[in-house]
């Protein structure tokens, strides 16, 4: 070891810890006290005692006595200990007025006791009675109010829309019209193409021609023609021929060409779907400057143009001929035969069932509309499968005389007139046919529609709309609408 290191005092810790302790002072005995001076009152502590039934010894050594709950275990007080028997056990060194030693104790809850003032945290958040009573309130009459008033919502918007509903199909039409939000009746100057040929009858007046119009897409719609008339001409004349227009005319320009000489074609002729000889033969000579008696004479005898038949009812094709400058009166009757053989064996008719099956086309034609032919068809068969009397009233009329009077409903004498034709007298087909019957006419009488129908009446004749039964019941209320309506419009051709 160098002299240095010997020199050198050495460093003992045990040494110095020792040192560290001895110069201490010395411990006192303190013992914890319980501050037993009175609570403010209203304060948490305050509640607290209260709520534990302490008893609160003031400053100047009173003791105030706490209420005791009326049920329960005794509590013990928290500032002794006490003994099983319930004596106070003193510390050792406790003497004199040494207070006790506080000692923590856990009280036994005690059964329903009495409301206290103040509390502790869990008294000033808890919810009070009243709002524990309202929780446990059942809530279904409220959710039940709710849905009755939300179905009462619901039904009555229903109800409003179900009335508009009905007011729009019903008024539809005639508030569009009002209101100028419907499709216009009229096609706009300039739209006027290509071709179409309108035929003119001995008698025609703004009605018939109105319709011809349309049919034949001149104008745009069923009575333009007929109100213009009635606002701008009322008193113009027509007369018979064929006329060549334009397709989607105005309906001023309309009448203004059929007003024009040069637009009447030369050697042109029409019959009328639904039109019979003694229509459609004056027309046919006046257009084409022959007499009358020769259209007559060249009618009378069917097996000239190899027709098997009573007369030539219903072999006059419904359609315009434009003939050369010469032609005689059985040429042009030939023409308008061969023209019926074409629609028959386009629909497939046999040559044996050919009268057969133009008797029940020319009942259709004169019955219905044409996208009722083929019902109208089925109600005939069904009809003459049972032996049942077709009672049509064009029959009755046909064989009376009075089918091109203009009205819809027969005479009681046309309907009791024991002629071949009048189908309420006679079961069966009538002996001929009783008018020209058009293609769509021809091929419902060869395939009538799958029903059960045995009735039909017309219930609007503007529309044509008509009612199709299998119950007279349900013929018997058809016919009280078709009579409702004809009241409603009594120069409408009831």
């Amino acid at each position: 070891m160098s002299e240095r290191e010997s020199a050198s005092p050495q460093h003992d810790p045990d040494a110095r810890l020792g040192d560290l302790f001895e110069n201490l002072p010395d411990p006192t005995q303190q013992s914890p006290t319980v501050d037993n001076s009175a609570p403010t009152p209203g304060s948490r502590r305050a509640a607290r005692e209260a709520a534990t039934g302490r008893t609160t010894t003031p400053a100047d050594g009173t003791p105030v006595a706490q209420s005791e709950p009326e049920a329960g275990p005794v509590r013990a007080s928290v500032d002794a200990d006490v003994d099983a028997s319930g004596a106070p056990v003193r510390d050792a060194a406790d003497a004199g007025d040494t207070p006790t030693r506080a000692v923590p104790h856990v009280t036994p809850a005690v059964a329903d006791p009495q409301p206290v003032l103040g509390g502790g945290l869990d008294d000033l958040f808890a919810p009070h009675d009243d709002e524990r009573a309202a929780s446990h309130k059942p809530k279904k009459k409220r959710r039940t109010g709710c849905l009755v008033a939300l179905v009462i919502v619901l039904a009555i918007l229903g109800g409003i829309a179900a009335g508009g509903a009905w007011v729009w199909n019903t008024y539809g039409e005639r508030i569009s019209e009002a209101l100028g939000w419907g499709e216009p009746k009229d096609w706009d100057p300039g739209m006027a193409t290509g071709e179409a040929l309108v035929t003119i009858k001995t008698g025609d007046t703004g009605g018939p021609v109105s319709v011809a119009l349309y049919e034949a897409g001149v104008t745009k719609t069923e009575d333009v023609f007929y109100d213009y008339l009635v606002e701008e001409a009322p008193g113009v004349t027509f007369y018979p021929g064929v006329y060549k227009l334009q397709e989607k005319m105005t309906a001023e320009a309309a009448l203004a060409a059929l007003q024009d000489e040069n637009n009447k074609m030369d050697n042109t002729v029409s019959v009328a779907e639904g039109g019979t000889i003694v229509s459609s033969l004056p027309g046919m000579a006046e257009t084409l400057g022959l007499p009358l008696a020769d259209f007559e004479a060249a009618v009378a005898d069917p097996s000239v143009y190899g027709v098997d038949a009573q007369n030539l009812e219903g072999w006059l094709f419904p359609a315009v001929y434009t003939f050369d400058p010469g032609v005689t009166a059985t040429q042009v009757i030939q023409r308008m035969v061969d023209r019926t053989r074409e629609a028959l064996a386009g629909a497939g008719v046999p040559d044996a069932d050919a009268e057969r099956i133009l008797t029940i086309a020319s009942i259709v034609q004169r019955e219905g509309r044409t996208d009722d032919f083929a019902k109208v068809a089925r109600v005939i068969q069904n009809r003459l499968d049972i032996d049942m009397k077709l009672q049509m009233d064009s029959t009755a009329q046909y064989g009376y005389g009075s089918l091109h009077e203009g009205v819809v409903s027969s005479s009681a004498e046309a309907l009791e007139d024991p002629n071949p034709w009048n189908t309420y007298v006679n079961t069966g087909l009538p002996v001929t046919p009783i008018a020209s019957p058009s293609d769509a006419a021809i091929k419902a009488a060869m395939s009538p529609a799958d029903g059960p129908w045995i009735y039909f009446v017309t219930i609007n004749l503007s529309t044509g709309e008509t009612q199709f039964s299998e119950t007279y019941e349900e013929h018997q209320e058809g016919i009280k609408k078709w009579q409702s309506w004809c009241r409603e419009n009594p120069d409408a051709g009831c």
